[in-house]
């Protein structure tokens, strides 16, 4: 946000109360300090990595590891990816992390699934906006 939408979509913003999350984790593209600040609302542990869109002045690193309970998550926006969304470069990243749980974005498509013992989540989109590579 801004570059591909205005603002979070009104259905998920209602979905996002101070204090009822204990993690925010995000893959990128918010662009601004403001969107970071505000999810520091929502939750005082906020883990973020940079989008391709993001100020570089932020400083997001490209992958973070969080621990949460007994899982590692890992974080990547995913444009590092290439190609987009390809499961064999996934996985590879996932080993190289040493994950259980490979958080990814970039695709704008929600999606999970379980390969070869770990799990691999696209949240899709916050904001609403379309897929770059996909067409209808």
């Amino acid at each position: 946000m801004p570059h591909r939408a205005d603002n979070i979509s009104s259905q998920f913003r209602k979905l996002l109360v101070p204090n009822k999350m204990q993690h925010v984790l995000c893959t990128g593209n918010l662009c601004s300090r403001d969107m970071f600040d505000y999810l520091r609302t929502l939750s005082s542990d906020v883990h973020v990595v940079r989008g391709e869109f993001d100020d570089e002045s932020l400083k997001y690193p490209d992958t973070k590891v969080v621990t949460v309970g007994q899982f590692r998550i890992g974080l990547c926006h995913g444009h590092q990816i290439i190609p987009w969304g390809d499961s064999r470069m996934l996985e590879l990243l996932a080993r190289q992390l040493n994950v259980d749980i490979l958080v990814t974005g970039n695709t704008y498509e929600c999606s999970a699934v379980e390969k070869n013992g770990r799990f691999f989540v696209d949240p899709g989109t916050a904001t609403g906006s379309f897929s770059v590579s996909k067409e209808d």
